[in-house]
């Protein structure tokens, strides 16, 4: 079987990359760039080039495009190079050597960028492209960050609720005001990029690292439609750790709140004792108390052993701090020559 013309395209080499002649050129100065962190997305990405280029383009402006392409295993990575030959212009690619996730594609994309406005959006094209003139308007009117509230959110009723319950719970942790966390489709000011960029934490969460940073946030509403093709790639297990990494990044209140139930326990532990040893005295001992002190006791480890999880969990991000390993290693990088 022979194969298609995208899958036999090589990719060129970093040496290669710098003699790239592009096709075509713009002298416009760069206003907006939109990051795109893609795995494994071969399915949908050119129905996303089919409505991303122009609705970019309807814009007027100087804008560019920069693909991270996430150690995706399929032909995405073939894919966006054939797109970069095709509009290299405007589009560049960043290409890591294996998955390291979603936020560290768009941190590295955020390292590339040039304009003064930068749109963060996924590959799937559950957030419309054509949603981003609305971000840069706004952006426009003096804000440094826009957040986004999906309307008539196209997902499952429990993860609709899961969402909602761990949106009001970050929020009292963190005191981080996000209508919506899930949505990526935001746009930040290039002063909260670059401050962004310095910070070198292995794990993070963007839209609320860039939050603390914002003068002036807003939100808006946009549209969200299914997904164009393929599945989600952020299972139950992925979900619940971009959560802990949310909480325990920008927040110590789970520790604290954790020290304040130990007090509590143990009070209520030395008022039970007390209790048992007047009873002994004045009543006499009663053996079907035994099994309320293995009821008492097996709740009391249950806490002990959530709390040691907790603790684990802080311990665990300083460890992969001090380590100093590089968030991710990009392969190649394909652009035009400026």
């Amino acid at each position: 079987m022979s194969s298609s013309p995208i899958e036999s395209l090589p990719l060129p080499l970093e040496s290669e990359v710098e003699n790239l002649v592009p096709a075509t050129s713009t002298n416009k100065v760069i206003e907006l760039s939109v990051v795109i962190p893609v795995y494994n997305e071969e399915d949908g990405l050119d129905a996303l080039f089919d409505r991303l280029y122009p609705a970019l383009d309807a814009l007027t402006i100087g804008y560019e495009i920069i693909f991270v392409n996430d150690g995706s295993r399929d032909r995405s990575a073939a894919i966006l190079a054939a797109q970069f030959r095709l509009r290299p212009d405007v589009t560049r690619v960043v290409l890591f050597n294996a998955n390291y996730g979603q936020h560290a594609a768009i941190m590295a994309g955020f390292e590339h960028v040039r304009g003064d406005i930068v749109v963060t959006l996924d590959a799937d094209l559950q957030n419309p492209p054509e949603e981003i003139g609305n971000l840069v308007a706004k952006m426009r009117e003096g804000y440094d960050y826009v957040g986004t509230i999906r309307r008539q959110r196209q997902d499952s009723a429990w993860r609709k609720t899961a969402s909602r319950a761990m949106n009001r719970l970050r929020e009292r942790i963190t005191h981080i005001k996000m209508t919506d966390q899930g949505c990526m489709l935001r746009a930040y000011s290039r002063r909260i990029v670059l401050t962004m960029n310095q910070c070198r934490e292995i794990n993070t969460f963007i839209p609320a690292l860039a939050y603390t940073f914002a003068n002036n946030p807003v939100e808006i509403e946009v549209g969200h439609e299914e997904r164009a093709a393929g599945e989600s790639k952020y299972s139950l297990y992925s979900l619940i750790r971009l959560n802990f990494d949310l909480v325990t990044g920008f927040s110590v209140m789970p520790l604290q709140a954790f020290g304040l139930l130990g007090i509590v326990l143990s009070l209520l532990s030395a008022m039970f004792v007390i209790f048992l040893a007047l009873r002994r005295i004045f009543v006499g001992p009663e053996a079907e108390g035994l099994f309320t002190l293995f009821g008492i006791a097996f709740f009391l480890i249950g806490v002990l052993l959530f709390g040691i999880g907790l603790l684990g969990e802080y311990v665990g991000r300083i460890y992969q701090e001090v380590r100093a390993r590089p968030r991710y290693i990009v392969q190649a990088i394909l652009q035009q020559d400026e």
